[in-house]
């Protein structure tokens, strides 16, 4: 098959390379889209990778067109979305469900071969089937979806408040679309781009807010009568983003730290004290899963894609480009700001 090797830092060549088998209790999938994901931009740029050469690539969704034998869940003719970590299932937090926490986990398009090529192998397990009516493109943005997802779920949201997303981006959209389908009173996402404030007011946002204006806090406050907002997830990794979360917490509220931030934090005491003032609770969010695995957030994102009640939109995808071109894709991260939205690396039949 081909596929779109990293050979090297900066070096991603499209190269024959051994097709994987589907071995017993594993289905091979035909690749049709796969995105590129924050966490591939270092692996690839910034020799971030566990080893060369390596096929990186962990947003994906295809075809299942082989089956391992004891596979009786995932059929040949499935359309499936694939959930990458591989835990150990053995450790204390397997067994407790807490998947996302396992220490002696492996994961596609990291640690073993990814979906950036025609074909990728994945334990039955891991194949997410979708309706047909839901595209390809949806498919290979399950995983994003279920991150906010499970950020949702760890931040005990209930219904009836006011929410806060702090980030635009691929996270927060679909963050602000759970907060709406489980009852938000009033979802508001906070950016610093036009462009994505305009998708996700599309998207269904009740208010947009560019933090980059003088008054936006108190604007923020406003929305909600002076009183702050009952949720607040920060999904943007950002050092503004994650100390803005604490002014905008209304007392007694639950904050949610989905973004990974790639630089030092610091609050001041006045900032910090905003936790202890106002009682709210923090808490953090890594990857997306639950028991039984994969988990509900992978369900019951391909249940509310194929409703319609999770919306894609195709200004979430800055650009869509042949697997052959993976190098170019890459290359385009080297400008800041340039890609404004999801990457995905497509196979054409």
């Amino acid at each position: 098959m081909k596929a779109a090797v990293v050979c090297a830092n900066e070096d991603v060549r499209y190269l024959d390379y051994e097709e994987p088998k589907a071995e017993p209790g594993m289905v091979k999938v035909k690749v049709k889209a796969s995105g590129i994901c924050g966490s591939d931009i270092p692996r690839v740029l910034h020799n971030g990778v566990h080893f060369y050469p390596i096929v990186l690539g962990h947003e994906f969704s295809g075809d299942v067109v082989e089956t391992g034998e004891g596979v009786t869940k995932v059929k040949v003719g499935d359309r499936v979305s694939g959930a990458p970590l591989l835990p150990c299932m053995k450790c204390d937090d397997c067994q407790n469900g807490n998947f996302s926490l396992c220490k002696k986990y492996s994961f596609i398009g990291s640690r073993q071969q990814g979906s950036n090529a025609d074909y990728v192998v994945i334990p039955e397990q891991n194949a997410v089937v979708f309706d047909k009516s839901v595209s390809y493109e949806q498919g290979a943005m399950f995983e994003p979806s279920t991150v906010a997802l499970h950020g949702v779920f760890q931040n005990d949201y209930k219904g009836g408040g006011y929410v806060a997303v702090l980030g635009g981006g691929t996270i927060g959209m679909f963050t602000m679309q759970w907060a709406k389908i489980f009852g938000a009173k009033k979802v508001v996402v906070f950016d610093i781009s036009k462009e994505r404030l305009n998708l996700a007011k599309k998207l269904g946002a009740d208010a947009a807010i560019n933090t980059s204006v003088e008054n936006y806090m108190e604007k923020a406050m406003d929305i909600t009568g002076g009183k702050g907002y009952s949720y607040v997830f920060e999904t943007a990794g950002q050092v503004p983003t994650m100390q803005m979360a604490f002014e905008l917490a209304a007392n007694k509220a639950h904050v949610c730290f989905i973004g990974t931030p790639h630089a030092d934090l610091t609050f001041t005491p006045a900032m910090w004290e905003n936790m202890n003032r106002k009682e709210f609770k923090l808490t953090g969010s890594w990857m997306s899963y639950s028991a039984p695995f994969p988990g509900r957030e992978w369900e019951l994102t391909a249940h509310y894609f194929a409703t319609g009640q999770l919306k894609f939109d195709p200004g979430s995808i800055y650009k869509k480009m042949p697997m052959n071109q993976a190098q170019e894709a890459f290359q385009m991260f080297q400008k800041p700001g340039l890609v404004k939205g999801k990457v995905l690396l497509v196979n054409e039949d």
